[in-house]
């Protein structure tokens, strides 16, 4: 392979592991749980997983005489850093319980374990992708594993391969489904465990047993010097509003913790709309009196971050999206039509299938953006919302609005706009010091979790704050996790999205600081992710996690 020098650098780091996990594991499990909501239909839906006691590692005594472990692996979604180490961990690990152990990986997500494409993992494969950024040591996809001919497809290359589990590596639908194929496996008898790992870079995969989703760190850090980067250049040039769209689709997590670590002039909070019902109308006046306040300051700049998923908490658009993603659901008689009709056709059409306030509202958006909301839906049925250009709409409306205000003698600036969405940029990164301990730690707690024999679990690291070597490992069953969402027009059992909370500390001590940073230059530069130099720099965990434990 061809390698830079950082990456010849970064292939030498050994990540921290807890001191449970350094050598024998023993295992101490608590009370039994409960799903956050529904809990009878989500008993009745799993009663082989339903209940499970969350599980806590310590360390043991001397490492035991264990049978050899063969595990499958998949990655399952999008990518987010540390992927790699999640992997190295559980070969690592599975190594550690007995040398004769095995490390399948199915090749391009979970359509590799329907269709039977894998590749043994070795040591030289391994070593070759230790503390490296995304997932193409296997690759990953889409498919989501829902159907029990898939489920049986899998077992038989399970069997095939004398693996005693499967581990998934995924975001909350991933985790899900591999609740879904651990509930089925141990329905059947089948002898195969599955366990699950929290990835995502959205950060919305969290709850007291899982403190943050792998990748979140790295990908916020990344964002954030590209957004200190953009300030820097605002500050220079003194002539351009940058609006930024950050990649999180259903929460505002990573715009939340890019601007505790950069300081904008604007962050739009999705939560934040939804709780106070607010309008685009009301959005783009807030975001129009920030700039001509700053205008009569002399600063005819500024930087501003808007959510990927805003619109959607937009009670106006949330209404019209719910409308369109029922409209439009793959397999439905009105999902069909509006594929045969002709381009030209199409907003029309649409506006006369739904409600009269949301065809007005549809009706009243530029026509890009109308267009963008009836494209293909996602895997889970609903809206692209990285492909709506929320940024451009807001920075058209501002634009409108100042207009307005210049007329009326209250603005007197100048507004010049340049866009920009940061997601795939920080989608592959090479992991900061923290992810890479964090994943490495994951995959070893889900290693552990097979030999003990557990199912139905995803491994949990706690603790976070702390010193890698005080984090504390387990597990925590998925079903506790879940509650039951509307999804292709079904009622499905899901995990529960983590949203921002309004009323924690992260978001408070943002409120406290947004009015000063609004009118104020205060930005900070955070510049890259720094992986060697002192522990205070190169070891730092999130903001949030800061606030939030602190």
């Amino acid at each position: 392979m061809n390698i830079s020098a950082l990456q010849k650098e970064r292939a030498k780091y050994q990540p921290k592991l807890p001191k449970s996990l350094q050598g024998s594991a023993k295992l101490v499990e608590g009370e039994k749980t409960k799903s956050v909501a529904n809990q009878k239909e989500i008993e009745e839906l799993f009663p082989n997983t339903y209940g499970m006691p969350l599980i806590a590692f310590e360390k043991g005594e001397e490492q035991k005489s264990n049978s050899p472990v063969n595990i499958g692996v998949i990655l399952s979604g999008g990518q987010a850093p540390g992927g790699h180490n999640v992997i190295s961990g559980i070969f690592d690990g599975i190594k550690r319980i007995n040398p004769e152990s095995k490390l399948y990986g199915f090749l391009g997500g979970p359509g590799g374990l329907v269709d039977h494409v894998y590749v043994e993992l070795t040591a030289k494969k391994i070593d070759e992708y230790r503390n490296t950024g995304g997932f193409d040591i296997i690759g990953s996809g889409r498919t989501k594993l829902e159907e029990e001919w898939q489920f049986d497809k899998g077992l038989e290359i399970a069997k095939d391969l004398d693996l005693n589990a499967l581990v998934i590596i995924g975001g909350d639908d991933s985790n899900t489904n591999a609740c879904v194929l651990a509930e089925y496996y141990l329905k059947k008898n089948a002898g195969v465990q599955v366990i699950g790992c929290p990835k995502t870079i959205d950060g919305d995969l969290k709850n007291e047993m899982i403190e943050t989703s792998f990748g979140f760190d790295t990908a916020t850090k990344v964002y954030s010097e590209l957004i200190g980067n953009i300030q820097r250049d605002a500050n220079s040039a003194k002539k351009y509003w940058h609006f930024i769209k950050l990649m999180g689709r259903s929460a505002s997590h990573i715009g939340l913790e890019c601007a505790l670590k950069t300081q904008p002039n604007i962050t739009l909070i999705s939560e934040e709309v939804a709780e106070k019902k607010q309008t685009l109308g009301e959005i783009v006046d807030y975001m129009a009196s920030v700039v001509a306040q700053r205008a009569d300051n002399g600063d005819n700049f500024g930087v501003a971050l808007i959510p990927e998923g805003l619109i959607e908490f937009v009670p106006e658009m949330k209404k019209l999206i719910s409308e369109l993603n029922d409209l439009l659901a793959e397999g439905t008689e009105t999902g069909k039509e509006f594929k045969m009709l002709k381009k030209s056709h199409r907003r029309e059409w649409v506006a006369s299938q739904l409600s009269p306030d949301a065809a007005n509202l549809f009706q009243s958006l530029p026509s890009g953006i109308a267009n963008q909301l009836t494209l293909d839906r996602d895997p889970h049925g609903n809206v692209q919302v990285s492909l709506i250009e929320t940024e451009k709409l807001l920075g058209e409306m501002v634009k409108t609005r100042l207009a307005e205000m210049k007329e009326e003698g209250k603005f007197s600036g100048k507004f010049n706009t340049q866009y920009h969405f940061f997601g795939y940029e920080g989608r592959c990164a090479a992991p900061s010091n923290f992810d890479a301990d964090y994943c490495y730690s994951l995959g070893a707690t889900a290693s552990v979790l097979v030999s003990e024999g557990k199912t139905g679990y995803m491994a949990s690291v706690r603790n976070l704050t702390a010193p890698a070597e005080e984090w504390i490992a387990g597990g925590v069953p998925v079903t506790m996790m879940m509650n039951m969402e509307r999804r292709h027009g079904h009622m499905k059992p899901v995990i529960q999205k983590a949203l921002v909370e309004l009323d924690g500390a992260p978001f408070k001590y943002f409120v406290t600081k947004r009015g000063e940073w609004a009118l104020g230059t205060h930005y900070i530069y955070p510049g890259p992710i720094q992986y060697f130099g002192p522990s205070e720099i190169c070891d730092l965990p999130t903001q949030t996690l800061k606030l939030e434990q602190a």
